[in-house]
């Protein structure tokens, strides 16, 4: 044979092959995959200290109405050195706005993953400083991922607006208030001073660093800029359209979004965001992308080439497990 008949069998044994591979994983998928997350929590997961009365609480839930304004969940694996400042700066932010709207009413949950240092310690203390009514501990057994232990914390909110933020305190948190705004101006809603109508809205507002792209750019090295520019690619091809930074720890979300979104949620690891964002989009709930100031802190825990390849595995499995069916999304 000459050499065109044989690069001509070699596509098509190639194309054969190739069809059957995806064929066989799909099939395999669609047979194993549960087609909604199952959310594991242990009886122990399921409440808090009361300092006050020395006793467990029990946490409430998403279907139940908000009670206070803003639910802050932090996710923290082995945070005890940078959860402090970090939730100094929340506290000090949040009780100066009570200073002015004395109505005003929030509460962190502090969300240990699995810690097997002070982390549990560090929340308990700050949760007997300002009551079980303000800050709250939630001691997850074993670790679940960022994304699982976000969702558990949200589960367990009870804001009419939800914000999740990174325990190192990379972002500003007087910048909620930016997204706040943002939030205002799409609900023509008040979310500082209307919690029960924005708590039935569905809209999402993240934080962004986007903005910021050029000054890390000169202080990365080549190599991981070459992953981060791989990422966002992988990101736009086949999951999120338009959202120039998924990865920012500082999201707000309207309680009703929560739910919806957070329902559906299959990923626990660090591309849990990007799921949630493909999730609203899928539903249609508006998302607004707010630029906000950060500061990189030490003791990620992101590992630089390892958690890349992670995320990109992950984003392989959003899209085509959500493309072929596997994955399904709950309907408001």
């Amino acid at each position: 044979m000459d050499f065109v008949t044989i690069f001509y069998y070699s596509i098509i044994y190639g194309v054969c092959f190739a069809s059957s591979t995806v064929a066989v994983i799909t099939f395999i998928f669609l047979k194993f995959t549960e087609p909604y997350p199952l959310v594991e929590r242990s009886k122990e997961e399921e409440t808090y200290n009361d300092p006050l009365t020395s006793s467990k609480k029990k946490f409430p839930d998403l279907e139940q109405p908000c009670e206070v304004h803003l639910s802050v969940v932090v996710p923290a694996y082995n945070e005890e050195d940078r959860l402090p400042p970090m939730l100094d700066e929340a506290i000090n932010f949040l009780e100066d706005r009570i200073k002015k709207n004395p109505s005003y009413k929030y509460e962190i949950i502090v969300v240990s993953d699995g810690s097997n240092d002070k982390t549990v310690n560090v929340a308990e203390m700050y949760v007997k400083k300002y009551g079980c009514d303000k800050i709250r501990c939630l001691e997850l057994i074993k670790n679940r991922g960022k994304g699982g232990a976000v969702r558990l914390g949200v589960s367990s909110s009870r804001g009419a607006s939800i914000l999740f933020a990174d325990a190192d305190g990379a972002s500003k948190f007087e910048d909620l208030s930016k997204l706040e705004i943002a939030l205002k101006e799409i609900s023509l809603c008040d979310p500082v001073t209307q919690p029960e109508q924005i708590s039935e809205c569905k809209f999402i507002v993240i934080g962004s660093r986007a903005h910021l792209e050029k000054e890390s750019l000169a202080k990365r090295n080549v190599f991981r800029n070459i992953l981060m520019y791989g990422f966002h690619f992988l990101v736009w091809l086949f999951t999120v359209k338009g959202i120039k930074d998924t990865q920012c720890g500082f999201k707000l979300f309207t309680r009703k979004a929560a739910k919806i979104c957070f329902q559906s949620l299959h990923v626990n690891r660090w591309a849990f965001d990007v799921e949630l964002l493909y999730i609203a989009q899928r539903l249609n709930i508006p998302i607004v992308e707010i630029p906000v100031r950060w500061t990189e802190i030490d003791g990620s825990k992101v590992t630089p080439v390892l958690s890349w390849i992670q995320m990109g595995l992950d984003l392989g499995l959003i899209w085509f497990k959500h493309r072929i069916g596997a994955w399904k999304i709950k309907s408001p």
